[in-house]
C-alpha cells in the first residue's frame, strides 16, 4: 500500500518503486548479510530504524557492548547474537526524512502470523530494546571476549562484560537499532509497504 498526497500519482507511484526496491535493499542487506554473522565491518546508515515481534525465540545469545559508526559519528550499542531465532508477528520500519517535494517517507517490512521471520546467526546492534526478557541457563559477568555459546565470532573487547544463555525468549519485543547481520533470514509471507509521512512499527 502506498500513500500520497503528492500531485502526479504515476510520477509518484514510479518514485515508490524505486524507493521500495532500495528499502528491501536496505531493510533486507541491513537485516541479513549472507556471508555469516560478523561480515566485514561496515559503516552504518545516519538513520536508526524500528523492528517489533509479538514473541521472539531464540537458541544461543549473547550480549555484549560494541560501537557502531556512521560517517560522522560513533553509536553506542548493545550488540545482541542467537544462533537461532524465531520471531512471531515481525515488523520493521525505516523512516527517510526530507525528500525533496515528497517529505518524510516510511519503508516498512511486515512478515504475520507464527514464525513469520526467522533467522540463524543472527546479530542486531541496538540502541534501545523494551520486552519481557527470560534467560535458559544464563551466565552473566563473562569476559565478553570469552562468550561461546552465540554466533561464531560474535565477542566483545577483553575485560568488558559479557552475557550468555542456551536460550532466549522474548515478548512484546520493541527494539530501535543501527545495523543487524544474520548468515540465513527467512520471511513467511514478505510485504513491502512505502507509506508518506512516518508510519513506524512502534
Amino acid at each position: 500500500m502506498v500513500e500520497s498526497g503528492a500531485r502526479g500519482r504515476t510520477r509518484w507511484g514510479r518514485f515508490a518503486m524505486v524507493v521500495a526496491a532500495g528499502g528491501v535493499g536496505v531493510g533486507v542487506l541491513m537485516f541479513g548479510m549472507s556471508s555469516g554473522a560478523l561480515a566485514a565491518s561496515f559503516t552504518v546508515a545516519g538513520t536508526s530504524f524500528k523492528a517489533s515481534a509479538d514473541g521472539l525465540t531464540g537458541t544461543g545469545f549473547v550480549q555484549y557492548g560494541s560501537v557502531d559508526r556512521s560517517s560522522d559519528k560513533a553509536h553506542p550499542v548493545a550488540v545482541n547474537g542467537m544462533r537461532t531465532a524465531t520471531l512471531d508477528n515481525f515488523c520493521q520500519s525505516m523512516v527517510v526524512p526530507g525528500l525533496p517535494g515528497v517529505g518524510d517517507i516510511t519503508v516498512k517490512i511486515t512478515a504475520g502470523g507464527k514464525g513469520g521471520m526467522s533467522a540463524e546467526n543472527l546479530v542486531i546492534n541496538m540502541e534501545q530494546l523494551d520486552a519481557d526478557l527470560t534467560l535458559g541457563n544464563a551466565e552473566i559477568g563473562v569476559d565478553a571476549a570469552q562468550l561461546g555459546k552465540g554466533p561464531q565470532g560474535a565477542t566483545g573487547a577483553a575485560g568488558t562484560l559479557g552475557i550468555q544463555a542456551d536460550t532466549v525468549q522474548l515478548g512484546a519485543l520493541r527494539q530501535t537499532a543501527w545495523s543487524t547481520t544474520a548468515s540465513t533470514l527467512r520471511f513467511k509471507g514478505m510485504k513491502l509497504d512505502v507509506f508518506s509521512g512516518r508510519n513506524e512499527c512502534f
